[in-house]
Formats: C-alpha cells, structure tokens, sequence
C-alpha cells in the first residue's frame, strides 16, 4: 500500500496557481543585520513558493516553516504560512512528529550550524536516517550569529573568535558528510549569492519525496564576513567552485578547460590537454545507490579543489510517515476487540 502525502485537496487548483510572492511575505519587518546572506535565500524562497506550491499541488495552509533558535531561526516569522518557532536544536524532532500526525502537510525545517550540528545533531541525524519527507535548510556562516561571533561546529581550524581567542583546536564538521552518512536521500550545497543556482537547488528539494538536506553557504557580513569569498565571490567562481549536473563530467573553469577525476579512489584536479581528455574526467551520478561518490566529493579539500555545489546524492526510497501509516492501517484492520476488552486484556492486578 502506498499513502500519497501531498494529494491536492478537491476545489483547491484554481487557488494554487494563482498565488503570488506577495501572498508568502508577512507583515513583519525582518529584523536580519543589513546586509546578512538570509535576505537572499529568504527572498528566493518567497519568489519560488507559488511555484513550488502548484508544481506539488499544496494550498498555503498546508505549508509550515519550523526552525530552532538562531538568526536563521526568525525565518517562519517572515513566511505568510503557519510556522513553528521551537527550541534549540529540535527544530527536526518537531517537523517529525508534525508530519505523522499530518502527513498531508509540506515541511521546511530551517536551522543553522550552531543550532542544527552542535546540540540539535543527533536529532538532525535521526530525521535524515529515518528518510521523513521534509525539507531542511542548514543556514552555514561558520560562525555564532546570534550569540555574537562564537566559534561554531563548521568553524575552520585556528579560527580565532570571542571564545577561543587564541584559535580554535576543534576539527570542522563537514554537515554534508553527516547527511550522507545518515543516509539521507537528497544532499545538496549552494550559497546565498548565487540566486538562479539557489533556486534551482530549492526546486528539485521541494520536489523530492523524503529526507531533503540543504547546505547554504550564508555570509554573516558582522561576524564572520568574508567567510566563503575565497571561492564564492563571482569573480573567482568560475575557477572555484565546480557545479555538478546529473550525467555530465565534472568540469569547471571559465572555459570548462578544468575537471575531476580519481586516481584509484584519490580525487584529482586536472587540466585538459597533455593527454587528459574529457573522457577521463568522472561524471556525476547523482542517483547512486552507494553514497561513497557523493562523501568524496563532499570531502574535497578547499584549498586544493573546486567547491562542488549543486545535488550530490539524490535517491528514492520509502519515507517514514508512508511506512508508519501502512503500519497503523494494517493494525486497525486486525484490530476486532473493544476498548473495555483492551483495557482487561493481558496481565491485571488487584490492588487491595
């Protein structure tokens, strides 16, 4: 049996296509640092919700935004949907339960990498494994935005910060390799600055059923500008980051002159010509049962590779809500007995 989660409500369609950026923007002011990286993704995701919407067949009142706590957490507050502003790190605990009891729902979960990989990682790592159909949005600056410029999770080595003056001796978590170790069925990264290559990204997640993961690379221009802008800024792009596509080697550079291949399982970066064709640059699949491709290619190093951006793993498998369902489904058909015959059944104890 098989439970359609997103079928599209009778009377509904009309409503859908007509909707507008305008019907998905608050009446709150938006209380970001001027400047900050969550203006972009905040109104990127305002513009492609009408899209998104009908592409999925889902009326306004059955999109929700959670979020944790942390600057990306005031994100439902700027969403004209219904929205959860929970508690630190259990912004995926909440969108779970929220999506068994109505699985009919589409969910955003929006965090950050303080709130979302230091004291909400194991509950990050359990939704993803568990395959839920949601979406989340993992805001990465690489810095404490909120608290004022702590060190971070994703916070490179040395990074001297307010609370580790002398340098960080913390090791880095990379948040792609944790949602390709839990198994996540969709992983991907893209940044702020780059809108089109941002909205292509929140399409094909809105568009996945099951556990979406989403690595934005935000600059937080108070605390930790500059973070990215060794790769990310657009005059460097081209030769710094590297966007992969489904089917096509993976090339980059102005003129695509640049491209990865392996050497046993060791990536390396080459230039064509001198007897390196296209033929052995490897090609991105991002429907691979096996994660291992996707892990190594989010474990390139950015001093010596391009930054890959775009979908690294993308799989279909059945979701945990779907499952669940099937399970209740099939107990309520077995189930013959009455209440007060549960209630007496098994082991009893008289008290006296």
């Amino acid at each position: 049996m098989s439970v359609n989660t997103r079928e599209l409500p009778p009377g509904k369609l009309d409503e859908i296509q007509n909707y507008a950026r305008a019907d998905f923007t608050s009446d709150q002011t938006v209380r970001w640092c001027p400047g900050c990286g969550d203006y972009s993704i905040l109104a990127q995701m305002q513009k492609l919700m009408p899209e998104i919407c009908g592409n999925l067949g889902v009326p306004r009142e059955n999109v929700v935004f959670v979020s944790g706590i942390g600057c990306s957490s005031r994100f439902p507050y700027y969403m004209n949907t219904y929205g959860f502003h929970s508690i630190h790190g259990r912004a995926p605990t909440f969108a779970t339960g929220l999506k068994l009891a109505r699985p009919e729902l589409d969910i955003w979960v929006v965090t950050g990498d303080g709130d979302g990989l230091s004291i909400g990682g194991n509950h990050l790592i359990h939704c993803l494994r568990r395959n839920v159909d949601l979406t989340i949005l993992l805001f990465n600056n690489r810095i404490y935005g909120l608290t004022k410029g702590q060190y971070s999770p994703t916070s490179e080595l040395g990074k001297k910060t307010k609370s580790t003056p002398m340098g960080s001796v913390d090791r880095p978590i990379n948040a792609l390799c944790v949602a390709l170790a839990a198994e996540a069925t969709f992983v991907a990264r893209t940044l702020d600055a780059d809108t089109k290559h941002l909205q292509e990204v929140l399409l094909r997640a809105a568009e996945h059923r099951g556990s979406a993961f989403i690595e934005i690379f935000q600059n937080c221009n108070v605390f930790n500008d500059g973070a990215f802008a060794s790769f990310a800024e657009r005059a460097v792009r081209s030769e710094r980051m590297m966007k992969l596509e489904d089917g096509k080697p993976m090339l980059y550079g102005k003129d695509h002159e640049k491209g990865l291949r392996l050497n046993g399982l060791t990536p390396e970066a080459v230039q064509l010509g001198n007897g390196v064709s296209e033929k052995d640059i490897l090609v991105h699949d991002e429907g691979a049962e096996s994660a291992i491709p996707a892990y190594l290619l989010a474990k390139l190093d950015e001093e010596d590779f391009p930054v890959p951006v775009g979908v690294f793993r993308a799989v279909e498998r059945p979701t945990f809500e779907n499952l669940l369902l099937e399970q209740v489904t099939e107990a309520q058909k077995k189930q013959t007995r009455s209440l007060e015959e549960l209630f007496r059944s098994a082991d009893t104890w008289t008290v006296s």
